[in-house]
């Protein structure tokens, strides 16, 4: 090629670019076949935020599901790698331009990838998230005693928010109270900050309280579900009850006794903003803002995170994360409860502080 004719091929994409015409992108071709299969265990990882091993064994289980015949005709891709484009999208805050440059394919495509495959995941909630059994629930509160002295901790539970791109409809309702549009979350974790129950769904502007009521927790306060008195631990948004634990409200004249429970219980609790963190952290669609403004469809997406979250925790797959997430509203204070539940919890709570308090004593002594 000489000069002149390179010259007018220069010219003539500016001209097209000068009249708005689409410029077409060059895709990278067989990134996957030459590329993601050359990665090491760890590059595979530091991509997609989870083992190989682990990806495989989720591959095994929605595969089949991702293998059913394309939509109205749209461009069929194997399962491995719309697995491996959906779990590239929930691990990075990278584009959805960028994502189809990458692996090859249109954004429609892309995108039906991801749903597909979060809509797999979603079927195998009830699976992966589960209420302890018995013998389950006496492993759980026996190594939170062990580990922070408190007794017959079932679980801790907490909100998080999830940050949404603005609502097409009631925006308003969205609206959290750090003034951002967000759609929370609630979890319950275990000692392994693994999740046993999580609900999403309800609008920012939605009290913590309200939220526990909503999830169908509150309905299962029963002995079937607690064993031996067991309980849960929450923060200053949830209504002491026979199955909730939460501080003593500080007023400035707590007794030693209650700064000892409340110290205990606080140490306790940290379990579950180490889940929210690992949970943000490995799945980074959910930390910063959901590019969606479908509020049907972002439960889904949370979830999915969710259950990739105890999935990766039950293959030991573990990951260093160094981010602190930050958005526990403390200051809220509970909704009402029915006085007779609070009555039980307040008795329950002291019997509590002084087995606490007895026990500290004998460590000292």
């Amino acid at each position: 090629m000489n000069n002149e004719e390179l010259q007018n091929i220069l010219f003539d994409n500016r001209d097209n670019n000068n009249r708005g015409e689409r410029r077409i992108v060059p895709k990278i071709t067989d990134y996957l076949e030459n590329i993601v299969t050359r990665y090491t265990n760890i590059e595979f990882k530091s991509h997609f935020r989870m083992e190989r091993n682990t990806f495989y064994f989720v591959l095994h289980l929605i595969g089949p599901k991702l293998e059913l015949p394309p939509f109205h005709g749209r461009e069929q891709i194997n399962a491995t790698k719309q697995l491996l484009i959906a779990i590239y999208v929930l691990a990075t805050p990278d584009s959805y331009r960028f994502i189809c440059e990458r692996f090859g394919v249109a954004r429609s495509t892309a995108w039906v990838s991801v749903k597909r495959v979060v809509r797999a995941l979603y079927s195998l909630r009830n699976v992966f998230i589960r209420w302890p059994t018995y013998g389950e629930a006496q492993t759980i509160w026996t190594n939170m005693q062990t580990l922070y002295g408190f007794p017959k901790i079932l679980g801790v539970i907490d909100g998080t928010h999830i940050n949404i791109a603005r609502p097409k409809r009631d925006a308003n309702s969205y609206i959290n109270r750090k003034g951002r549009f967000s759609i929370q979350l609630q979890v319950i974790c275990k000692d392994d900050l693994s999740f046993i129950h999580v609900f999403a769904g309800m609008p920012g502007c939605v009290h913590d309280m309200r939220v526990f009521l909503y999830s169908g927790v509150q309905q299962c306060c029963t002995p079937e579900f607690f064993p031996e008195d067991s309980h849960l631990l929450g923060d200053a948004a949830y209504t002491i009850q026979k199955n909730v634990m939460v501080l003593f409200y500080d007023n400035g004249h707590l007794t030693r006794r209650q700064k000892e429970f409340n110290k205990c219980l606080s140490s306790a609790r940290v379990i579950v903003e180490r889940a929210i963190g690992l949970l943000k952290g490995r799945w980074r669609y959910l930390l910063d803002k959901l590019p969606m403004t479908r509020t049907d469809l972002v439960p889904y997406y949370i979830v999915s995170c969710c259950i990739l979250h105890n999935i990766c925790l039950l293959k030991n797959d573990a990951i260093e994360i160094p981010i602190v997430v930050h958005d526990i509203l403390n200051e809220i204070e509970s909704m009402a409860i029915t006085n007779e539940l609070k009555q039980e919890g307040n008795i329950k709570r002291n019997r509590l502080m002084e087995i606490i308090t007895n026990n500290n004593l004998e460590e000292r002594n």
